[in-house]
């Protein structure tokens, strides 16, 4: 029988009635606590949770935005759906959300951190925890947030992952205004599919601070059995760390490796997985410019960051997050890369791994002693429990053996693993999304696209020029698509690094196959090719890029528009 019991974080879902069963109610602060410590946060959390049914979004036409925030931006492309138009609606209204309402308040804010290990940090986040407090919702519900920016900055929310209205997806200048500082806006939305999420910015590098945090959506026929869950969420952390912030990374690696410390090159120079010489005279610490770096899955350039420290649930490995069963207990791991620049390969010592979905969605159950995941994707896997204290360890993939992130499964008293074990299930090649089928409910029917994009991925590190089609974003530049149509993206990855591709709005099929497993985010290798195949469902514009933090930034994303079609007689 499935239990609810989760040991990482509180969990602020608004879905629990008193009808719930005790070990779940127990495991979650109650509503007046948590509105006791909104006094004490003074804003600067998840403050408030309330559910309700019936909650569809009748009359609903977009969230509300004040001083700053807005549902969209001022002009739309000619010919194309607005983000908030009738188009959207009608997507909307068909959901059906008549589920449980999921209220919250989200504030950004400026705080300091606790990474363990005698170490803080300030940084932003949500809250005043890394990561931010867990959001769940039902599937077939409706989720209500209303984020608050106390920031000294603009930005935004994405919902990573999630077939969401295009006015809700948070890309500021394409899908709406930033939310300047002080100001609020209400994400409002039907959540349809069930599964592990996560939200965080889509302003800048903000994502590589502490901005981010899960989103589980309940099934609530859920087919799994288990006895508890575990969300594991992974992270590359350098922000207030010795001076460095993001922007200040981004700013080196915009001047080129030509112009960088040691310079010259991305690969073979100094060693793998180190950083290059301390940065002279510029007031944001040393360089965080990875020398080096070689993956065995991934090639030679396996990251462009040397970060100083790798995080499992805002944790360091000198003093990491534990999760506590019994031997034996079924064990569902939820796991979240939210890193800005590391692939990690994970493995939980002693165990071996059951792949049951990817982004989200169900695969067929494959095993697997460990997993690479690149920024972004996610996936759940069942463990049964042994008998004692087991590393979950996650490597920085091809960073140097010393960059890995450490959390502990305790069953039973003993001496815990230390950051320097290395499980014997990291060894060998880790299960890829490519090794995976989709479950036969979610299968993409097998049928021949109606429109072919193919997209070339350019740039290097010499100018730090990342891009699609060697052109930088440009709002107004979108691949126009139709309702109904089957799309194949084709990626050429012409350059020699690898690049997580994420598909906002939408999942696609990976190779373009019948049973090609179901994703919103894929790696494609270097010099490689990834094809991917997804219906155009989902009204709007619709952002695709590099989820490296930093080559998105740099210019390595487009977006696709759904074109108006005229009403049916013209």
């Amino acid at each position: 029988m499935r239990s609810s019991a989760r040991s990482h974080s509180p969990s602020l879902s608004s879905s629990l009635s008193p009808s719930a069963p005790p070990s779940l109610r127990d495991s979650l602060p109650s509503r007046r606590a948590v509105l006791g410590a909104g006094a004490a946060l003074a804003g600067s959390g998840l403050l408030a949770a309330c559910s309700g049914a019936g909650s569809g979004m009748a009359g609903m036409d977009h969230g509300s935005g004040s001083m700053g925030g807005g549902p969209s931006p001022a002009t739309v492309p000619g010919g194309y759906v607005d983000p908030a138009g009738p188009e959207v609606r009608a997507a909307e209204a068909a959901r059906k959300a008549t589920g449980p309402l999921t209220e919250l308040r989200l504030t950004a804010t400026a705080t300091p951190l606790d990474l363990g290990g005698g170490r803080t940090v300030r940084s932003w986040a949500y809250g005043d925890q890394l990561p931010g407090r867990e959001v769940r919702v039902t599937a077939g519900g409706t989720l209500a947030l209303t984020l608050a920016n106390n920031l000294p900055a603009a930005t935004s929310l994405h919902w990573h992952g999630l077939a969401l209205r295009n006015d809700m997806d948070g890309v500021p200048g394409l899908t709406q205004r930033d939310i300047a500082p002080g100001g609020s806006f209400t994400y409002r939305f039907a959540v349809p599919h069930p599964g592990t999420y996560w939200f965080h910015p889509h302003s800048g590098v903000q994502q590589d601070r502490g901005l981010y945090a899960p989103l589980i959506v309940e099934d609530p026929k859920e087919p799994l059995s288990y006895d508890k869950e575990w969300v594991v969420v992974l992270d590359d952390w350098l922000d207030g760390v010795d001076g460095s912030t993001p922007d200040a990374v981004l700013a080196e690696l915009r001047k080129g490796m030509a112009a960088s410390p040691g310079g010259g090159g991305h690969s073979g120079h100094g060693s793998a997985g180190t950083p290059a010489a301390p940065a002279a005279g510029d007031g944001a610490g040393p360089s965080r410019v990875l020398m080096g770096g070689d993956s065995e899955v991934l090639g030679k350039d396996a990251g462009d960051v040397a970060y100083p420290h790798y995080l499992v649930n805002g944790r360091t490995p000198e003093d990491p997050s534990v999760f506590t069963a019994r031997p034996g207990d079924r064990i569902r791991l939820r796991i979240i890369n939210a890193g800005g620049d590391t692939a990690f390969r994970i493995a939980l010592g002693g165990h071996e791994l059951t792949v049951t979905h990817t982004d989200g969605f169900p695969v067929e159950h494959a095993e697997a002693r460990s997993l690479l995941l690149g920024m972004g994707e996610r996936y759940d896997v069942l463990v049964t429990a042994g008998d004692g204290v087991f590393p979950l360890t996650a490597l920085a993939e091809g960073k140097g053996d010393s960059a890995s992130a450490l959390a502990l499964l305790r069953t039973a008293p003993g001496t815990a693993p230390t950051a320097a074990t290395r499980p014997a299930e990291l060894s060998g090649r880790p299960l890829t999304a490519d090794a995976l089928k989709a479950a036969e409910p979610v299968a993409l029917a097998a049928r021949e696209p109606d429109r072919t994009v193919k997209i070339k991925l350019t740039g290097g590190m010499a100018k730090y020029d990342w891009a699609f089609d060697g052109k930088p974003y440009a709002p107004d530049r979108l691949h126009p698509v139709k309702a109904g149509e089957r799309i194949r993206l084709e990626f050429n990855n012409s350059t020699t690094m690898w690049h997580p591709l994420h598909l906002h709005g939408h999942t696609f099929a990976v190779g373009g196959r019948p049973g090609g497993v179901r994703k919103d985010t894929a790696v494609v290798l270097p010099n490689g090719t990834l094809t991917a195949d997804f219906d155009a469902d989902n009204p709007g514009l619709w952002m695709v890029h590099c989820h490296n933090v930093y080559h998105a930034e740099a210019g390595m994303m487009t977006a696709f528009g759904y074109q108006r079609q005229a009403p049916s007689g013209q």
